[in-house]
């Protein structure tokens, strides 16, 4: 039996020709500057989001709390969604490692935060509080049923955060995905970041590595937090040459993910006891619950996963699944078959 695996785009393969570019990979010792390879993709990468420079390093989660500990001092405070990744994934390591308060606001659906929810929560200036320094958005939103998150909303946040002399850091894990899905140029998306960070091993099919890209100022500045969070890798290019194929080879088949997951999301709508929106399904995540009180995700997850699909439990009543490379047209309908075999 063939598995579908639909957890997260996080279980993608190497592609053939990534194999082939880490094998012959030229490298050298990146911690002393000299691996030609990550400066090769740090160069790309900073050029696909219109920022001056970039850093290359072991995850999103690392390109976050380096871009936060840059952003804040201990005790500043950040503002982010009640549904961000950072807080809900990341083991706290805001305040764990950097001493920094979040500060929750309330995600609106499409993982958007209302500017005056954003307004209302900054500090005033007084000896009680923690100093607001910070502003985090995410795109897509992952919690959010994958919503992209367009250039209006971003420069009107951009315009709050300057009044308020705020930075804006963007949790970009999947920006290309919402770049493809809103048929705009990741720029659009990013010119109003102080700093964005997005994932090679997610959609883009690398085996490992995230960039994080800014100002010239501030990627020196995150190159010394890397080092410190035990970041400096050496012959990382074997890693980085991979992250090359992915930006040039893996970002326009996104639309085929989210084709694929929009297919699954109007399947699903039509199984007895699934609930879900499917025109919120825009990108290539897909949140569904479920309406019998006799079965909760985790069982639901258990029975699917004997027949060959494998899907994640989100909460107490909702599921996820996640297109990807190599996913098809075909997995997705062997996928629905399971899924409306199981709820009987």
């Amino acid at each position: 039996m063939q598995l579908i695996d639909l957890r997260s785009d996080t279980v993608t393969l190497p592609t053939p020709s990534m194999r082939q570019a880490m094998f012959s990979a030229e490298v050298g010792d990146d911690v002393f500057g000299e691996d030609p390879t990550i400066k090769r993709l740090e160069e790309m990468a900073a050029r696909r989001m219109g920022k001056e420079a970039a850093l290359f390093v072991a995850s999103g989660t690392m390109a976050n709390i380096i871009s936060q500990m840059i952003h804040c001092g201990r005790g500043d405070e950040m503002i982010l969604g009640d549904q961000a990744h950072i807080f809900w994934y990341e083991q706290g390591g805001s305040a764990a490692l950097g001493g920094i308060h979040p500060r929750t606001v309330k995600n609106q659906w499409d993982g958007t935060l209302a500017p005056e929810d954003i307004e209302a929560a900054i500090r005033p200036d007084n000896v009680h509080f923690p100093r607001t320094r910070l502003i985090v958005l995410e795109n897509t939103h992952n919690r959010c049923d994958g919503s992209p998150i367009g250039p209006d909303y971003m420069e009107a946040v951009a315009d709050l955060a300057r009044r308020f002399d705020l930075k804006i850091h963007v949790d970009g894990a999947r920006i290309f995905n919402a770049a493809i899905a809103l048929g705009v140029d990741p720029t659009d998306l990013t010119r109003y970041a102080d700093s964005v960070s997005f994932c090679l091993s997610k959609g883009l099919g690398a085996p490992a590595g995230s960039l994080i890209c800014g100002s010239n100022a501030f990627i020196t500045q995150a190159r010394r937090v890397r080092k410190v969070l035990g970041g400096g890798m050496r012959q990382a290019g074997v890693l980085a040459a991979a992250g090359i194929v992915a930006l040039t080879e893996m970002v326009d088949r996104l639309a085929d993910d989210h084709d694929n997951a929009h297919a699954l999301a109007v399947g699903l709508s039509r199984i007895n006891g699934i609930s879900i929106d499917y025109e919120r399904i825009k990108t290539n995540i897909v949140y569904f619950g479920i309406i019998q009180k006799d079965l909760s995700p985790p069982q639901l997850c258990e029975k699917l996963n004997a027949a060959g699909v494998r899907v994640l439990p989100a909460d107490s009543r909702r599921l996820r699944a996640v297109t990807h490379y190599p996913i098809t047209k075909l997995d997705i309908e062997a996928a629905l078959e399971a899924v409306a075999a199981v709820m009987g």
